[in-house]
């Protein structure tokens, strides 16, 4: 099975200032705004079951991957 694409780093680092695994990837960026703006079109008082989290990531990072696929494709103008 290959690799998911991951966008690569999202903010990438100088490896001379910085150590570590180089951050978050730009698809975990796109999931996390993608999850915040969708839960934040629901009303204050809605409530969501226990047990949706993992259905509610999952989607995030569906949406994610469309967006790095249609990022990797040639847009057309006009």
């Amino acid at each position: 099975m290959a690799a998911k694409n991951d966008g690569g780093s999202a903010f990438p680092q100088n490896p001379e200032w910085c150590s570590g695994k180089g951050g978050m990837t730009l698809r975990d960026y796109f999931a996390a705004k993608a999850m915040q703006g969708w839960l934040a079109s629901f009303p204050e008082e809605a409530e969501f079951k226990d047990g949706m989290e993992p259905r509610i990531a999952a989607f995030a990072y569906r949406v994610a991957d469309a967006m790095i696929e249609a990022r990797d494709k040639p847009q057309r103008r006009g």
